[in-house]
């Protein structure tokens, strides 16, 4: 693995992406370009060794860096993910049980609320109880439109995964943690400064902020945490899969640091907040946005 401690600019520490769309939801070997999800770069040091974790959106991007980080701080996790993403799921596993940790797959739509108590009792009996969980599926689908080309059904299907499906995950969850656990629900950029065409989604990430503050304020005295990790643009396979032809290659430059982030850079902030380091931190935001500034 190379060293992480060298100084690089991070301007250039990883470049523009190059791609043409793919299809919906997207499978990471489809894109022309290739995230970088820390495979040979993460270096644990046992942080969170011995926890289980649960990780929604576990396959690919965000969630398979994280999961690859928690694998190798000496966590176990399970993950969650579409049927339709099941070889993404599986290269997430592999490293997984690479480092020597249990990785549990439980594939299934998480608009059912069946199937996210399904998860739970999954991640109970597998693995013996849950001590993070990792609220990170999300979907999006850009409208150049606005609202007006925003259908009743994709408002559902945004509302249903972004913030019904994280209720409903977080509340079967809490039966099962104890004092000491965390909470980590993935808000955006978007719920601060919401782009016109991704106005739904934008909605829901800035109710999960709220979720965020409001559940930490009830969960305090249970010594359970509960924080946000709010990305700017990373490269996953969302993007191209839900970005209009032309405007892929243009994702991220807006961005004082000029291109998006990788996988790979939003990992520490979850092994923060799952970690012991993060004991007096609950009801807050880590913003991982290249940049750009949010209040």
């Amino acid at each position: 693995m190379t060293d992480q401690t060298t100084p690089k600019d991070p301007t250039d520490q990883h470049g523009s992406p190059d791609s043409d769309t793919i299809a919906h939801p997207g499978l990471t070997r489809d894109m022309d370009e290739q995230p970088d999800h820390g495979e040979e770069t993460y270096v644990g040091s046992g942080r969170l060794e011995g926890k289980r974790a649960v990780l929604t959106g576990g396959d690919s991007g965000i969630g398979r860096a994280v999961a690859i980080a928690y694998a190798r701080e000496g966590a176990d996790v399970l993950l969650s993910y579409l049927p339709e993403e099941q070889e993404d799921a599986e290269t997430t596993a592999s490293y997984v049980r690479e480092a020597g940790r249990t990785a549990v797959l439980v594939p299934g739509d998480i608009r059912d609320e069946a199937h996210c108590q399904e998860i739970v009792d999954t991640a109970v009996r597998e693995l013996g109880g849950i001590d993070v969980l990792v609220n990170n599926a999300a979907y999006q689908m850009a409208q150049d439109g606005g609202i007006f080309d925003i259908t009743t059904e994709q408002l559902d299907r945004v509302m249903k995964t972004n913030i019904y499906a994280l209720f409903w995950i977080t509340k079967a969850a809490l039966a099962h943690m104890q004092p000491g656990s965390s909470i980590i629900n993935v808000s955006s950029i978007q719920g601060y400064q919401p782009s016109p065409q991704l106005l739904d989604y934008a909605t829901t990430k800035a109710g999960i902020i709220n979720f965020t503050r409001g559940l930490a304020q009830q969960l305090g005295e249970k010594g359970i945490r509960v924080n946000t990790v709010a990305p700017g643009p990373i490269w996953t396979p969302l993007i191209p899969a839900t970005m209009p032809e032309g405007k892929v290659d243009q994702f991220g430059e807006d961005t004082p640091e000029g291109r998006p982030g990788q996988p790979a850079e939003l990992a520490p902030a979850f092994v923060f907040f799952a970690s012991q380091e993060s004991s007096y931190t609950t009801g807050q935001r880590l913003g991982v946005a290249g940049g750009k500034m949010m209040p």
